[in-house]
């Protein structure tokens, strides 16, 4: 059995989570839980549930942000901590192509964090809760014997049907709003050290680690425009979230590594530090843009219009292709490139991808 297979009811016993991986664990849920109810229009295996509410449909998504594991509290402020606890559940949201509307936050606190660390953590909260205008109407509280930690339920809303994992096709284009690789530059830097790299390029990587940008605005245009097919947030990786609609589609894709937009300020630490910027890019994760497919025809014209309308650049950077294809990933000269995977939380230590040790997987179901 290799890492992503589902056990064998026999051994089920003694495989670990490592022996399985994240995937396997996520199908093996989906597997047990079903559908989930006739109101229930999509569940387990996308950036958010999409349930039939009594006045619309009802986007549902939560994450978990734990101490040490998505966040260390040296290289990071508790309140830039509430900011993207809040920020990466907004980004799930974004990635169906909803509205962002009401928040639970559930806090398990060490007894001995003061009062005022509490309200610097609720301070980052509001702010992205203001900005993206998500109302914080509730939670839970518990003491935690070790660390702090988090978990954020958000309810959004979509006019219409989302835009989920499954519906790209072969001859489809695939598109990426923003630029890469910033926010695992960002957390290389900080656990690392900036080396020579300039000190603006480090400011930009280490702001893109600790402050997301969720893309509510472009996701609403996406949708909208009834011309894409698939979408998700970035999140654990380009490679790894582009093999999830893949997998949720039934498709492959050929990608061309020298159309990806590539951070400029991640090039400038990557070549300060000796580091190919590509693994950042590909492998590193946590930059919440939005990777979505589009029918051909009018790929061109969305990229535009989404560009022009919110500022935010949109670039295709491959194509959907029949399954049997699989996930081709080609340099400038068309050559297969091999590219480490992007993060899973069960794997060890050195294969759990790259650059991005402790993180939120930002994504709800899967």
């Amino acid at each position: 059995m290799t890492g992503g297979d589902d056990p064998d009811p026999a051994r089920a016993g003694t495989t670990t989570l490592r022996d399985v991986g994240e995937r396997a664990l996520i199908r093996r849920i989906r597997d047990r839980v079903g559908a989930g109810g006739p109101r229930v229009l999509a569940g387990i295996g996308d950036d958010a549930a999409v349930v039939a509410g009594s006045g619309g449909t009802l986007l549902l998504t939560t994450d978990s942000f734990l101490e040490d594991v998505h966040f260390r509290r040296r290289t990071a402020t508790l309140r830039d901590i509430g900011a993207k606890a809040l920020a990466v559940n907004v980004s799930d949201i974004a990635a169906m192509g909803g509205e962002p509307r009401w928040a639970l936050i559930a806090l398990a606190l060490p007894p001995t964090l003061s009062v005022l660390d509490v309200d610097e953590l609720y301070a980052g909260l509001e702010e992205t809760a203001e900005r993206y205008g998500v109302s914080l109407v509730g939670g839970d509280t518990c003491a935690a014997p070790v660390g702090l930690g988090l978990a954020v339920t958000l309810v959004g809303e979509v006019d219409g049907a989302p835009v989920r994992r499954d519906g790209a096709r072969p001859g489809d284009a695939i598109l990426v709003t923003g630029t890469l690789g910033a926010a695992a530059a960002g957390l290389a830097v900080l656990e690392g050290g900036p080396g020579p790299a300039p000190a603006d390029a480090v400011g930009e990587v280490i702001r893109a680690h600790r402050r997301p940008t969720p893309r509510v605005a472009e996701g609403r245009l996406i949708r909208a425009s009834q011309a894409a097919t698939a979408m998700i947030d970035l999140s654990d990786g380009f490679s790894t979230d582009l093999g999830h609609i893949l997998a949720e589609s039934r498709v492959g894709a050929l990608v061309r590594l020298d159309a990806l937009p590539v951070a400029a300020a991640a090039c400038q630490v990557a070549r300060a530090r000796g580091t190919d910027v590509l693994t950042w890019a590909v492998s590193g994760g946590e930059d919440y843009e939005l990777l979505f497919t589009a029918t051909a025809s009018r790929a061109a014209a969305l990229a535009r219009d989404v560009t022009l309308e919110t500022g935010t650049p949109v670039r295709i950077v491959g194509e959907v292709q029949p399954a049997e294809v699989g996930l081709r990933l080609v340099d400038a000269t068309g050559h297969p490139r091999a590219v480490r995977p992007g993060f899973d939380h069960f794997a060890s230590g050195a294969e759990r991808g790259a650059g991005q040790a402790r993180r939120s997987t930002g994504s709800a179901n899967g």
